[in-house]
Protein backbone atom coordinates (compact mmCIF):
# COMPACT_ATOMS: atom_id res chain seq x y z
CA UNK A 1 0.00 0.00 0.00
CA UNK A 2 2.65 2.32 0.67
CA UNK A 3 4.62 1.45 -2.38
CA UNK A 4 1.61 2.41 -4.21
CA UNK A 5 0.96 5.29 -2.51
CA UNK A 6 5.10 6.40 -3.45
CA UNK A 7 4.11 5.54 -6.95
CA UNK A 8 1.44 7.73 -7.07
CA UNK A 9 3.43 10.70 -5.39
CA UNK A 10 6.16 9.98 -7.87
CA UNK A 11 4.11 10.05 -10.81
CA UNK A 12 2.09 13.43 -9.86
CA UNK A 13 5.35 15.16 -9.28
CA UNK A 14 6.86 13.95 -12.88
CA UNK A 15 3.55 15.53 -14.12
CA UNK A 16 4.15 18.76 -12.47
CA UNK A 17 7.46 19.06 -13.66
CA UNK A 18 6.13 18.24 -17.07
CA UNK A 19 3.89 20.92 -16.74
CA UNK A 20 6.51 23.64 -15.36
CA UNK A 21 8.68 22.74 -18.51
CA UNK A 22 5.45 24.15 -20.94
CA UNK A 23 5.34 27.57 -18.91
CA UNK A 24 5.12 29.40 -22.43
CA UNK A 25 1.87 27.77 -23.53
CA UNK A 26 -0.10 28.86 -19.78
CA UNK A 27 -1.88 31.66 -19.02
CA UNK A 28 -0.93 34.16 -15.98
CA UNK A 29 -3.64 32.46 -13.92
CA UNK A 30 -2.15 28.86 -14.89
CA UNK A 31 1.54 29.78 -13.63
CA UNK A 32 0.69 31.47 -10.53
CA UNK A 33 -1.43 27.88 -9.63
CA UNK A 34 1.54 25.31 -10.63
CA UNK A 35 3.73 27.96 -8.73
CA UNK A 36 1.72 27.26 -5.85
CA UNK A 37 1.34 23.83 -5.89
CA UNK A 38 5.07 23.52 -6.83
CA UNK A 39 6.00 25.34 -2.80
CA UNK A 40 3.27 23.50 -1.33
CA UNK A 41 5.24 20.47 -2.22
CA UNK A 42 8.44 21.87 -0.75
CA UNK A 43 10.84 20.32 -2.92
CA UNK A 44 14.17 22.72 -2.66
CA UNK A 45 15.61 21.07 -5.55
CA UNK A 46 12.62 21.79 -7.95
CA UNK A 47 11.98 25.06 -6.65
CA UNK A 48 15.71 26.32 -7.48
CA UNK A 49 15.37 24.58 -10.48
CA UNK A 50 12.24 26.23 -11.92
CA UNK A 51 11.48 29.77 -9.60
CA UNK A 52 13.30 32.06 -12.15
CA UNK A 53 12.01 30.91 -15.54
CA UNK A 54 8.57 30.58 -13.51
CA UNK A 55 8.95 34.81 -12.69
CA UNK A 56 10.42 35.60 -16.27
CA UNK A 57 7.40 33.78 -18.30
CA UNK A 58 5.21 35.16 -15.56
CA UNK A 59 6.46 38.51 -16.28
CA UNK A 60 6.84 38.08 -19.84
CA UNK A 61 3.51 36.96 -20.41
CA UNK A 62 1.79 40.06 -18.06
CA UNK A 63 3.78 42.27 -20.32
CA UNK A 64 2.43 41.17 -23.02
CA UNK A 65 -1.02 40.54 -22.32
CA UNK A 66 -0.85 44.64 -20.72
CA UNK A 67 0.58 45.84 -24.14
CA UNK A 68 -2.69 44.00 -26.04
CA UNK A 69 -5.10 45.72 -23.79
CA UNK A 70 -3.32 49.08 -23.84
CA UNK A 71 -2.75 49.64 -20.69
CA UNK A 72 0.67 51.59 -19.04
CA UNK A 73 1.07 51.47 -15.12
CA UNK A 74 1.53 54.71 -13.87
CA UNK A 75 2.50 54.41 -10.39
CA UNK A 76 6.05 53.47 -10.55
CA UNK A 77 8.74 52.98 -13.39
CA UNK A 78 7.66 50.17 -15.66
CA UNK A 79 10.00 46.96 -14.58
CA UNK A 80 11.63 44.54 -16.58
CA UNK A 81 10.04 41.39 -17.22
CA UNK A 82 11.50 39.01 -14.86
CA UNK A 83 12.13 41.20 -12.21
CA UNK A 84 10.13 41.57 -8.80
CA UNK A 85 10.05 44.80 -6.94
CA UNK A 86 10.77 44.32 -3.25
CA UNK A 87 8.00 47.40 -2.77
CA UNK A 88 4.51 46.85 -1.31
CA UNK A 89 3.47 49.73 -3.26
CA UNK A 90 1.72 48.02 -6.04
CA UNK A 91 -1.08 49.68 -8.52
CA UNK A 92 -4.31 50.27 -7.35
CA UNK A 93 -6.78 47.46 -8.70
CA UNK A 94 -9.01 50.12 -9.86
CA UNK A 95 -6.28 51.25 -12.54
CA UNK A 96 -3.92 48.15 -13.26
CA UNK A 97 -6.44 45.21 -13.60
CA UNK A 98 -3.40 43.11 -13.61
CA UNK A 99 -2.92 44.51 -10.16
CA UNK A 100 -4.51 41.34 -7.89
CA UNK A 101 -2.58 38.48 -9.86
CA UNK A 102 0.84 40.62 -9.56
CA UNK A 103 0.16 40.95 -6.17
CA UNK A 104 -0.55 37.13 -5.86
CA UNK A 105 2.30 36.31 -7.62
CA UNK A 106 4.93 38.44 -5.39
CA UNK A 107 3.62 36.84 -2.30
CA UNK A 108 4.65 33.42 -3.57
CA UNK A 109 8.16 34.74 -4.88
CA UNK A 110 8.50 36.19 -1.55
CA UNK A 111 7.38 33.29 0.28
CA UNK A 112 9.66 31.09 -2.33
CA UNK A 113 12.70 33.41 -1.25
CA UNK A 114 11.89 33.04 2.55
CA UNK A 115 11.65 29.06 2.21
CA UNK A 116 14.94 29.46 0.09
CA UNK A 117 16.72 31.52 2.17
CA UNK A 118 15.76 29.38 5.51
CA UNK A 119 16.85 26.09 3.47
CA UNK A 120 20.00 27.46 2.63
CA UNK A 121 20.43 28.67 6.35
CA UNK A 122 19.79 25.54 7.82
CA UNK A 123 21.80 23.24 4.74
CA UNK A 124 25.08 25.56 6.05
CA UNK A 125 24.11 25.34 9.26
CA UNK A 126 23.62 21.47 9.06
CA UNK A 127 27.15 20.99 6.83
CA UNK A 128 28.62 22.97 9.51
CA UNK A 129 27.52 20.93 11.97
CA UNK A 130 28.41 17.37 9.84
CA UNK A 131 32.26 19.30 9.55
CA UNK A 132 31.85 19.25 13.52
CA UNK A 133 31.07 15.34 13.25
CA UNK A 134 33.56 14.06 10.59
CA UNK A 135 36.10 16.20 12.15
CA UNK A 136 35.64 14.23 15.48
CA UNK A 137 35.26 10.88 13.30
CA UNK A 138 38.58 11.31 11.99
CA UNK A 139 40.07 12.29 15.39
CA UNK A 140 38.56 8.81 16.93
CA UNK A 141 40.61 7.16 14.54
CA UNK A 142 43.52 8.62 15.23
CA UNK A 143 43.19 7.67 18.69
CA UNK A 144 42.06 3.73 17.17
CA UNK A 145 45.19 3.83 15.37
CA UNK A 146 47.73 4.40 18.20
CA UNK A 147 45.91 1.73 20.42
CA UNK A 148 47.52 -1.30 20.92
CA UNK A 149 44.47 -3.61 21.54
CA UNK A 150 42.72 -6.79 20.78
CA UNK A 151 42.11 -6.99 16.64
CA UNK A 152 38.75 -8.40 17.93
CA UNK A 153 38.04 -4.84 20.04
CA UNK A 154 39.78 -2.37 17.51
CA UNK A 155 38.46 -3.87 13.64
CA UNK A 156 34.40 -3.60 15.26
CA UNK A 157 34.96 0.09 16.43
CA UNK A 158 36.82 0.85 13.24
CA UNK A 159 33.58 -0.77 11.27
CA UNK A 160 31.25 1.73 13.09
CA UNK A 161 33.36 4.98 12.64
CA UNK A 162 33.64 4.08 9.00
CA UNK A 163 29.79 3.50 9.02
CA UNK A 164 28.87 6.95 11.15
CA UNK A 165 31.11 8.56 8.53
CA UNK A 166 28.52 7.07 5.45
CA UNK A 167 25.34 8.36 7.65
CA UNK A 168 27.29 12.59 8.10
CA UNK A 169 26.35 14.20 4.91
CA UNK A 170 28.43 16.21 3.14
CA UNK A 171 30.35 19.98 4.96
CA UNK A 172 31.37 22.56 3.45
CA UNK A 173 33.07 22.83 0.24
CA UNK A 174 36.01 24.63 1.57
CA UNK A 175 37.04 21.87 4.06
CA UNK A 176 35.73 18.90 1.88
CA UNK A 177 39.21 18.00 0.14
CA UNK A 178 41.03 18.28 2.84
CA UNK A 179 39.00 16.64 5.18
CA UNK A 180 38.21 13.48 2.90
CA UNK A 181 42.10 13.31 2.10
CA UNK A 182 42.74 12.92 6.01
CA UNK A 183 39.98 10.62 6.80
CA UNK A 184 40.97 8.33 3.39
CA UNK A 185 45.04 8.45 4.43
CA UNK A 186 44.04 7.38 8.02
CA UNK A 187 41.90 4.75 5.87
CA UNK A 188 44.82 3.17 4.64
CA UNK A 189 46.75 3.78 7.74
CA UNK A 190 44.62 1.31 9.42
CA UNK A 191 44.84 -1.37 7.03
CA UNK A 192 48.52 -0.89 6.55
CA UNK A 193 49.81 -1.06 9.77
CA UNK A 194 46.98 -2.23 12.19
CA UNK A 195 47.43 -5.97 12.42
CA UNK A 196 44.71 -7.40 11.26
CA UNK A 197 43.39 -10.97 11.21
CA UNK A 198 43.74 -12.06 7.35
CA UNK A 199 40.59 -13.42 6.98
CA UNK A 200 38.85 -10.50 7.99
CA UNK A 201 40.92 -8.32 6.34
CA UNK A 202 39.65 -10.59 3.10
CA UNK A 203 36.06 -10.40 3.75
CA UNK A 204 36.39 -7.07 3.49
CA UNK A 205 38.11 -6.03 0.71
CA UNK A 206 35.88 -8.73 -1.09
CA UNK A 207 32.76 -6.81 0.25
CA UNK A 208 34.40 -3.29 -1.04
CA UNK A 209 35.31 -5.54 -4.65
CA UNK A 210 31.11 -6.37 -4.44
CA UNK A 211 29.93 -2.94 -3.61
CA UNK A 212 32.87 -1.39 -6.64
CA UNK A 213 32.05 -3.48 -9.14
CA UNK A 214 27.99 -2.56 -8.38
CA UNK A 215 29.18 0.81 -8.95
CA UNK A 216 30.89 -0.30 -11.97
CA UNK A 217 27.23 -1.26 -13.49
CA UNK A 218 25.50 1.00 -12.39
CA UNK A 219 27.99 3.78 -14.20
CA UNK A 220 27.82 1.39 -17.30
CA UNK A 221 24.05 1.99 -17.32
CA UNK A 222 24.22 5.60 -17.02
CA UNK A 223 26.31 5.48 -20.73
CA UNK A 224 23.07 4.28 -22.58
CA UNK A 225 20.49 6.64 -20.13
CA UNK A 226 19.43 9.67 -22.93
CA UNK A 227 19.57 12.14 -20.55
CA UNK A 228 23.38 13.08 -20.29
CA UNK A 229 22.34 15.36 -17.16
CA UNK A 230 21.04 13.08 -15.11
CA UNK A 231 23.50 10.82 -15.97
CA UNK A 232 26.24 13.03 -15.37
CA UNK A 233 24.48 14.23 -11.77
CA UNK A 234 24.36 10.69 -10.88
CA UNK A 235 27.59 9.59 -11.75
CA UNK A 236 29.06 12.48 -9.29
CA UNK A 237 27.13 10.36 -6.26
CA UNK A 238 28.48 7.27 -7.57
CA UNK A 239 32.56 8.48 -7.21
CA UNK A 240 31.69 9.61 -3.56
CA UNK A 241 30.31 6.25 -3.02
CA UNK A 242 33.38 4.92 -4.39
CA UNK A 243 35.71 7.70 -2.61
CA UNK A 244 33.71 6.69 1.08
CA UNK A 245 34.23 2.52 0.20
CA UNK A 246 37.58 1.24 1.45
CA UNK A 247 39.80 -0.95 -0.78
CA UNK A 248 39.74 -3.94 -2.68
CA UNK A 249 42.19 -7.13 -3.32
CA UNK A 250 44.94 -5.55 -4.46
CA UNK A 251 45.02 -7.93 -7.80
CA UNK A 252 41.86 -6.17 -8.55
CA UNK A 253 42.17 -2.68 -7.57
CA UNK A 254 43.60 -1.67 -11.02
CA UNK A 255 41.05 -3.77 -13.13
CA UNK A 256 38.08 -2.52 -11.06
CA UNK A 257 39.10 1.18 -10.87
CA UNK A 258 39.95 0.80 -14.91
CA UNK A 259 36.44 -0.42 -15.55
CA UNK A 260 34.92 2.43 -13.16
CA UNK A 261 37.04 5.10 -14.88
CA UNK A 262 36.10 3.95 -18.60
CA UNK A 263 32.41 4.29 -17.48
CA UNK A 264 33.54 7.70 -15.90
CA UNK A 265 35.07 8.85 -19.47
CA UNK A 266 32.33 7.88 -21.57
CA UNK A 267 30.02 9.69 -19.55
CA UNK A 268 32.11 12.71 -19.42
CA UNK A 269 32.75 12.69 -23.16
CA UNK A 270 28.56 12.14 -23.71
CA UNK A 271 28.59 15.39 -21.28
CA UNK A 272 30.75 17.24 -23.49
CA UNK A 273 29.31 16.64 -27.06
CA UNK A 274 26.28 17.66 -25.34
CA UNK A 275 27.36 20.81 -24.17
CA UNK A 276 29.43 21.31 -27.27
CA UNK A 277 26.06 20.70 -29.31
CA UNK A 278 24.20 22.77 -27.02
CA UNK A 279 26.59 25.92 -27.41
CA UNK A 280 26.24 25.68 -31.19
CA UNK A 281 22.26 25.38 -31.06
CA UNK A 282 22.53 28.33 -28.23
CA UNK A 283 24.73 30.17 -31.22
CA UNK A 284 21.91 28.96 -34.10
CA UNK A 285 19.16 30.32 -31.73
CA UNK A 286 21.12 33.40 -30.99
CA UNK A 287 21.48 33.90 -34.73
CA UNK A 288 17.95 33.38 -35.20
CA UNK A 289 16.36 35.66 -32.73
CA UNK A 290 19.01 38.56 -34.17
CA UNK A 291 17.04 37.72 -37.66
CA UNK A 292 13.89 37.95 -36.43
CA UNK A 293 14.96 41.26 -33.91
CA UNK A 294 16.34 42.87 -37.32
CA UNK A 295 12.55 41.93 -38.91
CA UNK A 296 10.68 43.73 -36.29
CA UNK A 297 13.11 46.68 -36.32
CA UNK A 298 12.71 47.28 -40.33
CA UNK A 299 9.00 46.95 -39.64
CA UNK A 300 9.48 49.50 -36.97
CA UNK A 301 11.53 52.20 -39.45
CA UNK A 302 8.97 51.80 -42.12
CA UNK A 303 6.03 52.46 -39.72
CA UNK A 304 4.37 55.74 -41.33
CA UNK A 305 1.17 56.57 -42.16
CA UNK A 306 0.18 54.84 -45.23
CA UNK A 307 0.67 51.56 -42.99
CA UNK A 308 -1.50 48.55 -42.68
CA UNK A 309 -1.72 48.12 -39.07
CA UNK A 310 -3.60 44.90 -39.53
CA UNK A 311 -1.50 43.21 -41.84
CA UNK A 312 1.42 44.76 -40.44
CA UNK A 313 0.61 43.28 -36.62
CA UNK A 314 -0.38 40.37 -38.07
CA UNK A 315 3.37 40.21 -39.11
CA UNK A 316 4.63 40.77 -35.80
CA UNK A 317 2.85 38.15 -34.55
CA UNK A 318 4.29 35.54 -36.64
CA UNK A 319 7.33 36.79 -35.71
CA UNK A 320 6.59 36.63 -31.73
CA UNK A 321 5.51 32.26 -32.73
CA UNK A 322 8.78 32.06 -34.10
CA UNK A 323 10.47 33.51 -31.64
CA UNK A 324 8.57 31.03 -29.08
CA UNK A 325 9.55 28.54 -31.08
CA UNK A 326 13.46 29.22 -31.11
CA UNK A 327 15.40 28.02 -27.81
CA UNK A 328 17.32 29.95 -25.40
CA UNK A 329 21.04 31.64 -26.72
CA UNK A 330 23.74 31.31 -23.87
CA UNK A 331 23.03 32.51 -20.76
CA UNK A 332 25.73 35.94 -21.35
CA UNK A 333 23.51 36.72 -24.51
CA UNK A 334 20.04 35.25 -23.97
CA UNK A 335 18.66 38.22 -21.74
CA UNK A 336 20.27 40.91 -23.99
CA UNK A 337 18.80 39.68 -26.99
CA UNK A 338 15.54 39.18 -25.34
CA UNK A 339 15.95 43.00 -24.07
CA UNK A 340 15.63 44.07 -28.01
CA UNK A 341 13.34 41.79 -29.13
CA UNK A 342 11.35 43.14 -26.43
CA UNK A 343 11.94 46.97 -26.89
CA UNK A 344 11.37 46.38 -30.83
CA UNK A 345 7.94 44.83 -30.34
CA UNK A 346 6.83 47.87 -28.20
CA UNK A 347 8.12 50.15 -30.03
CA UNK A 348 5.81 48.60 -32.66
CA UNK A 349 2.87 48.57 -30.46
CA UNK A 350 3.47 51.91 -28.79
CA UNK A 351 3.57 53.41 -32.27
CA UNK A 352 0.42 51.34 -32.87
CA UNK A 353 -1.55 52.69 -29.91
CA UNK A 354 -0.51 56.89 -30.48
CA UNK A 355 -1.48 55.55 -34.67
CA UNK A 356 -5.32 54.84 -33.03
CA UNK A 357 -5.30 57.49 -30.60
CA UNK A 358 -4.72 60.08 -33.09
CA UNK A 359 -7.29 58.10 -35.77
CA UNK A 360 -9.83 58.09 -32.84
CA UNK A 361 -9.33 61.73 -32.34
CA UNK A 362 -9.56 62.64 -36.12
CA UNK A 363 -12.71 60.66 -36.14
CA UNK A 364 -14.15 62.42 -33.51
CA UNK A 365 -13.25 66.05 -35.31
CA UNK A 366 -14.86 64.07 -38.13
CA UNK A 367 -18.37 63.62 -36.73
CA UNK A 368 -18.71 66.96 -35.16
CA UNK A 369 -18.16 68.06 -39.02
CA UNK A 370 -20.83 65.76 -40.19
CA UNK A 371 -23.24 66.99 -37.48
CA UNK A 372 -22.42 70.52 -38.55
CA UNK A 373 -23.40 69.90 -41.97
CA UNK A 374 -27.08 67.41 -41.13
CA UNK A 375 -27.89 70.60 -39.22
CA UNK A 376 -27.09 72.85 -42.44
CA UNK A 377 -29.12 70.52 -44.25
CA UNK A 378 -32.09 70.32 -41.72
CA UNK A 379 -32.00 74.14 -41.70
CA UNK A 380 -32.76 74.33 -45.27
CA UNK A 381 -34.71 70.97 -45.99
CA UNK A 382 -38.15 72.66 -46.11
CA UNK A 383 -37.39 75.35 -48.15
CA UNK A 384 -39.59 76.16 -51.50
CA UNK A 385 -36.41 77.77 -53.43
CA UNK A 386 -35.77 74.81 -55.52
CA UNK A 387 -32.69 75.85 -57.41
CA UNK A 388 -30.83 77.26 -54.93
CA UNK A 389 -31.67 74.71 -52.28
CA UNK A 390 -30.42 72.24 -54.75
CA UNK A 391 -27.24 73.60 -55.19
CA UNK A 392 -26.79 73.90 -51.42
CA UNK A 393 -27.66 70.43 -50.77
CA UNK A 394 -25.31 69.31 -53.77
CA UNK A 395 -21.95 71.28 -52.43
CA UNK A 396 -22.59 69.77 -48.75
CA UNK A 397 -22.98 66.35 -49.93
CA UNK A 398 -19.49 66.73 -52.02
CA UNK A 399 -18.34 68.38 -48.67
CA UNK A 400 -19.51 65.42 -46.66
CA UNK A 401 -17.60 62.94 -49.16
CA UNK A 402 -14.52 64.89 -48.34
CA UNK A 403 -14.56 64.31 -44.66
CA UNK A 404 -13.13 61.42 -43.29
CA UNK A 405 -14.85 58.39 -41.14
CA UNK A 406 -16.38 58.37 -38.04
CA UNK A 407 -16.28 55.52 -35.28
CA UNK A 408 -18.73 52.37 -36.48
CA UNK A 409 -21.24 53.01 -33.77
CA UNK A 410 -22.00 56.59 -34.96
CA UNK A 411 -21.74 55.96 -39.20
CA UNK A 412 -24.70 55.05 -40.13
CA UNK A 413 -26.59 57.10 -37.32
CA UNK A 414 -25.12 60.25 -38.54
CA UNK A 415 -25.69 59.29 -42.63
CA UNK A 416 -29.11 58.01 -41.90
CA UNK A 417 -30.00 62.09 -40.66
CA UNK A 418 -27.55 63.57 -43.31
CA UNK A 419 -29.64 61.23 -46.03
CA UNK A 420 -32.59 61.99 -44.48
CA UNK A 421 -32.67 65.77 -44.68
CA UNK A 422 -31.13 65.66 -47.90
CA UNK A 423 -34.07 63.08 -49.11
CA UNK A 424 -36.71 65.19 -47.54
CA UNK A 425 -36.09 67.91 -49.57
CA UNK A 426 -35.78 66.20 -53.17
CA UNK A 427 -39.34 64.74 -52.22
CA UNK A 428 -40.86 67.52 -51.76
CA UNK A 429 -39.01 68.84 -55.15
CA UNK A 430 -39.73 65.49 -56.98
CA UNK A 431 -43.80 65.89 -55.57
CA UNK A 432 -43.82 69.91 -56.54
CA UNK A 433 -42.45 69.52 -60.15
CA UNK A 434 -44.35 66.14 -61.05
CA UNK A 435 -47.64 68.69 -60.34
CA UNK A 436 -46.06 71.01 -62.48
CA UNK A 437 -45.39 69.23 -65.31
CA UNK A 438 -49.32 67.97 -65.41
CA UNK A 439 -49.81 71.23 -65.60
CA UNK A 440 -47.41 71.84 -68.33
CA UNK A 441 -49.61 69.14 -70.31
CA UNK A 442 -53.06 70.71 -69.42
CA UNK A 443 -51.40 74.22 -70.91
CA UNK A 444 -49.76 72.11 -74.07
CA UNK A 445 -53.23 70.83 -75.11
CA UNK A 446 -55.30 73.99 -74.67
CA UNK A 447 -52.90 76.08 -76.67
CA UNK A 448 -52.64 73.41 -79.32
CA UNK A 449 -56.85 73.30 -79.10
CA UNK A 450 -56.78 77.66 -80.02
CA UNK A 451 -54.18 76.70 -82.37
CA UNK A 452 -57.12 74.46 -83.81
CA UNK A 453 -59.54 77.43 -83.62
CA UNK A 454 -57.00 80.46 -84.80
CA UNK A 455 -56.66 77.92 -88.12
CA UNK A 456 -60.40 77.41 -88.19
CA UNK A 457 -61.66 81.21 -88.01
CA UNK A 458 -63.06 82.16 -91.17
CA UNK A 459 -62.92 86.33 -91.97
CA UNK A 460 -65.39 88.21 -93.47
CA UNK A 461 -64.09 91.34 -94.87
CA UNK A 462 -64.76 93.70 -91.72
CA UNK A 463 -61.43 94.61 -90.53
CA UNK A 464 -63.20 95.83 -86.80
CA UNK A 465 -64.09 92.38 -86.15
CA UNK A 466 -61.04 90.61 -87.74
CA UNK A 467 -58.93 92.74 -85.24
CA UNK A 468 -61.19 92.08 -82.48
CA UNK A 469 -61.13 88.27 -82.61
CA UNK A 470 -57.02 88.64 -83.03
CA UNK A 471 -56.77 90.34 -79.75
CA UNK A 472 -58.83 88.00 -78.13
CA UNK A 473 -56.91 85.44 -79.67
CA UNK A 474 -54.21 86.92 -78.09
CA UNK A 475 -55.66 87.63 -74.96
CA UNK A 476 -56.47 84.09 -74.72
CA UNK A 477 -53.14 82.56 -76.06
CA UNK A 478 -51.08 84.82 -73.13
CA UNK A 479 -53.65 83.73 -70.52
CA UNK A 480 -52.37 79.93 -70.91
CA UNK A 481 -49.07 78.83 -69.07
CA UNK A 482 -46.21 77.20 -69.30
CA UNK A 483 -45.74 74.64 -71.53
CA UNK A 484 -42.92 71.31 -71.46
CA UNK A 485 -39.84 72.84 -72.69
CA UNK A 486 -39.43 70.36 -75.03
CA UNK A 487 -42.59 71.59 -77.11
CA UNK A 488 -42.08 75.18 -76.44
CA UNK A 489 -40.36 75.86 -79.95
CA UNK A 490 -42.78 73.88 -81.85
CA UNK A 491 -46.42 74.90 -80.58
CA UNK A 492 -45.15 78.75 -80.60
CA UNK A 493 -44.36 78.78 -84.62
CA UNK A 494 -47.15 76.93 -85.43
CA UNK A 495 -49.26 79.54 -83.43
CA UNK A 496 -47.62 81.95 -85.08
CA UNK A 497 -48.16 80.33 -88.51
CA UNK A 498 -52.12 80.50 -87.61
CA UNK A 499 -52.17 83.94 -86.82
CA UNK A 500 -49.37 84.81 -90.21
CA UNK A 501 -52.40 82.97 -92.68
CA UNK A 502 -55.33 84.41 -90.60
CA UNK A 503 -54.24 87.91 -89.83
CA UNK A 504 -51.42 88.78 -92.20
CA UNK A 505 -52.34 92.22 -92.84
CA UNK A 506 -54.17 93.05 -89.63
CA UNK A 507 -51.46 92.26 -87.87
CA UNK A 508 -48.56 94.50 -89.73
CA UNK A 509 -51.21 97.94 -89.67
CA UNK A 510 -51.55 97.25 -86.11
CA UNK A 511 -47.41 97.09 -85.51
CA UNK A 512 -47.17 99.74 -87.47
CA UNK A 513 -49.16 101.94 -85.68
CA UNK A 514 -47.60 100.75 -82.26
CA UNK A 515 -44.27 101.98 -83.56
CA UNK A 516 -45.47 105.42 -84.84
CA UNK A 517 -47.23 106.54 -81.67
CA UNK A 518 -44.14 105.18 -79.48
CA UNK A 519 -42.67 107.48 -81.76
CA UNK A 520 -44.24 110.33 -81.67
CA UNK A 521 -44.45 110.31 -77.65
CA UNK A 522 -40.63 110.05 -77.51
CA UNK A 523 -40.13 113.48 -79.56
CA UNK A 524 -42.55 115.11 -77.78
CA UNK A 525 -40.67 113.98 -74.56
CA UNK A 526 -37.76 115.52 -76.01
CA UNK A 527 -38.73 118.91 -76.90
CA UNK A 528 -40.43 119.35 -73.93
CA UNK A 529 -39.58 121.81 -71.24
CA UNK A 530 -38.38 119.13 -68.87
CA UNK A 531 -34.26 119.09 -67.92
CA UNK A 532 -32.25 117.22 -69.21
CA UNK A 533 -32.49 114.67 -66.31
CA UNK A 534 -35.71 114.29 -66.54
CA UNK A 535 -35.82 113.93 -70.65
CA UNK A 536 -33.27 111.35 -70.42
CA UNK A 537 -35.87 109.21 -67.61
CA UNK A 538 -38.38 109.55 -69.57
CA UNK A 539 -36.25 108.49 -73.04
CA UNK A 540 -34.87 105.59 -70.98
CA UNK A 541 -38.58 104.87 -69.69
CA UNK A 542 -39.90 104.66 -73.39
CA UNK A 543 -37.13 103.23 -74.97
CA UNK A 544 -37.58 100.33 -72.67
CA UNK A 545 -41.38 100.23 -73.16
CA UNK A 546 -40.40 100.68 -77.26
CA UNK A 547 -38.20 97.49 -77.05
CA UNK A 548 -41.16 95.30 -75.10
CA UNK A 549 -43.43 96.31 -78.02
CA UNK A 550 -41.01 95.00 -80.59
CA UNK A 551 -40.48 91.96 -78.61
CA UNK A 552 -44.55 91.45 -78.45
CA UNK A 553 -44.51 92.05 -82.11
CA UNK A 554 -41.60 89.84 -82.63
CA UNK A 555 -43.14 86.71 -81.01
CA UNK A 556 -46.22 86.15 -78.07
CA UNK A 557 -45.47 84.74 -74.81
CA UNK A 558 -45.35 81.07 -74.78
Amino acid sequence: MNQEANNETTQVAQESVSNLDNLQDMNLKEIVQSFQEMLDRGDQQEMYKYADSIKATFYKILKKEKIAIGFVAVSHDEESVGEISESNDDVKVSENPFAEIERGFKNLYNRYKVERSVYVQTLERQKEENLKLKTEIIEELKELLEKQENLQDTFPAFRELQNRWKVVGPVPQVNNKDLWENYHFLIEKFYDYVKINNELRDLDLKKNLELKTELCDKAEVLIENPNVITSFKELQKYHEEWRELGPVPKEKREEVWERFKIATTAINKRQQEYFEKLKDDQKKNLELKEAICEKIEAVVSSVGAEVDWNATTKEIEVLQKEWKKIGFASKKDNQRIYDRFREACDSFFNAKRDHYDDFKKGMHDNLEKKVALCEQAEAIMDSDEWKKVTDQLIALQKKWKEIGPVTRKQSDIIWKRFRGACDHFFNRKSAHFSKTEVDYEDNLAKKLALIEEINGYVTEGNKSDDMESLRDFQDRWNRIGFVPIKDKETVFAAYRHALDTKFAGIRNVENDNKISKFRRHIKEVQSSSRGDRGVKTERDKLVLKFRQIEQEIGRAHV
